[in-house]
């Protein structure tokens, strides 16, 4: 079983849905748990036919959480799962302990640095971590953390993100030209991901305003929406309002287009002239891959894992976080110089073939199973 928070538009929850259905059926059969069904990623699993073990808890205040974790240790004795795989910290708070209590081996991932965590949050995810089997994650920086945090280095293990890299080859589509109408020697510069905070997204309209005075022709798009559950709806419609008002306060609402969630992502890198990742915090970052993959040349701040993707000149540019001079240098340095953002782009897609191709993740994730399964034995 592999167990998450829910289905929402999130890395982990991305990178979880790709891991379950890419495992080799031959081998494992694969069950999902979640706190809450809700997501978009759930039409694809439903399609599947895949069980999907809903537990209903929105919060953990509600007095019905103790019955919910005794229903999902009944159902691992009763679907007889011999490893519960649990995601980030709301998943690993409620499934690490009935799930080893009823007799599973338990594998917990932490998929980020955990910024958004407080400290009594981060006690609270090691004492539960200490249950686990091992812990799985998806950067050497986030096991650094970790041990410095007084996590065992020998129980924590890395196994990086996996991406479909032949989902992303680059096809120019002009989708995004046409849909908005931009010129049609525009060049598009773009944020996709999330759009909350600790996605850096000032960082990157800062910097559009300083590039715009100099290339007419750039264009900056912010592909996205929030994270979209209930308890976060408000928030994320406070922080898209405070974006709006910075864009008009710079001066740029003519040059920025805030597209919303799109499921076409594909087609969004082939038409970026340059990706940015302005994050203050990451784990390892899928829309970098996928950037990667798509031969989009990428702008990232050197943040978590990012720099286990990028090498600095060769298959795209770092920069320091919440540096708007920075990314608008970096902005300047590709837009000036088109064959040397090719060869970045071109590098980095043979990188993210190498070394961040879904088959990867899969394999080296069922043998990481399968390895566990025989040290129980």
């Amino acid at each position: 079983m592999e167990f998450v928070s829910d289905f929402g538009n999130g890395g982990t929850e991305r990178q979880f849905v790709n891991l379950g259905l890419a495992l080799e059926p031959s081998r494992f059969s694969v069950s999902f748990g979640c706190l809450h069904r809700w997501g978009r990623h759930l039409e694809e699993i439903d399609s599947r036919g895949i069980p999907v073990h809903d537990y209903s808890v929105l919060t953990f205040r509600d007095p019905g959480v103790l019955r919910a974790q005794l229903r999902l240790a009944r159902d691992v004795r009763r679907f007889k799962i011999q490893i519960v795989h649990t995601y980030n910290f709301y998943a690993n708070m409620f499934a690490i302990m009935p799930a080893k209590l009823a007799g599973a081996r338990v594998v917990a991932s932490i998929r980020d640095l955990g910024v958004y965590l407080s400290p009594a949050k981060r006690k609270l995810q090691r004492y539960a971590c200490r249950l686990a089997d091992h812990i799985l994650v998806n950067a050497n920086a986030i096991k650094e953390e970790l041990v410095a945090h007084g996590y065992d280095t020998g129980h924590v293990s890395v196994i990086p993100n996996g991406i479909d890299v032949d989902r992303f080859a680059r096809r120019e589509s002009g989708a995004l030209q046409r849909e908005f109408a931009f010129p049609a020697d525009a060049k598009l510069i773009g944020v996709v991901g999330r759009v909350t905070r600790f996605k850096g997204i000032e960082s990157f309209l800062h910097a559009a305003a300083l590039v715009a005075k100099e290339f007419p022709a750039a264009r900056f798009v912010i592909v996205g929406d929030g994270v979209g559950r209930t308890a976060t709806l408000a928030k994320d419609a406070a922080y898209f309002r405070e974006l709006n008002q910075l864009v008009a306060e710079l001066g740029i609402q003519d040059r920025v287009v805030f597209t919303g969630f799109r499921a076409d992502v594909e087609s969004i890198f082939a038409d970026l002239t340059i990706s940015v990742q302005p994050s203050l915090s990451e784990g390892l970052s899928n829309v970098v891959l996928e950037a990667m993959a798509a031969r989009a040349p990428v702008i990232a701040t050197r943040v978590g894992g990012t720099a286990e993707a990028i090498e600095d000149g060769v298959t795209g540019l770092l920069v320091p976080p919440a540096d708007p001079q920075a990314i608008a240098n970096a902005m300047r340095r590709l837009l000036a110089a088109p064959a040397f953002a090719k060869q970045l782009g071109d590098a980095a897609r043979e990188r993210a073939r190498e070394r961040f191709s879904i088959d990867r993740l899969a394999n080296d994730t069922g043998r990481f199973y399968e390895s566990l399964l025989q040290k129980a034995s």
